[in-house]
């Protein structure tokens, strides 16, 4: 694993957390989306589609409005996320279907493509893990976990 080669690891102990998860995350959502981008969806668009489907986040496969979708993605959605347009174009593409009543619906074809989109995302995790050994990897989550919790938070939301 490599580490900032100009910061002693003294010195890395006493950098704060919140600007380096803030760099992480910034540059993990942009990787994720940049690689996303490439293979013909959006971020959002997996969210839809995952969200709508029962075999996936929906507990009962049921549809939802996209005020609907935009709560139950409320922890991971971006600001500039506009689920209205993101759904516009599944549905569009044939991926989703709209009723009378504005709520989305995920189809067996539908349900195709998200399998389909799910099968890219190992091969993204492993371009964001590499050369960092799981053991590392799970005692940055507890470090992470922890400090969430000694800061009032809830890790396990």
């Amino acid at each position: 694993m490599t580490t900032t080669p100009y910061l002693t690891d003294a010195e890395l102990a006493g950098q704060p957390a919140a600007y380096w998860t803030g760099l992480a995350y910034e540059a993990l959502i942009a990787f994720t989306r940049d690689q996303q981008a490439e293979l013909g969806f959006t971020q959002p668009q997996f969210w839809l589609l995952r969200n709508l489907s029962e075999n996936d986040l929906s507990p009962d496969g049921h549809g939802m409005t996209v005020p609907e979708l935009q709560q139950a993605m409320r922890t991971y959605i971006r600001p500039e996320d506009d689920l209205a347009a993101e759904s516009e174009g599944l549905v569009g593409r044939g991926w989703l279907t709209r009723d009378g009543s504005g709520r989305l619906w995920i189809t067996e074809a539908d349900e195709e493509a998200r399998v389909g989109l799910k099968r890219h995302a190992p091969a993204i995790r492993a371009r964001i893990h590499q050369d960092i050994d799981d053991a590392d990897y799970v005692t940055a989550l507890k470090a992470l976990r922890q400090m969430i919790h000694n800061t009032g938070g809830d890790p396990d939301r």
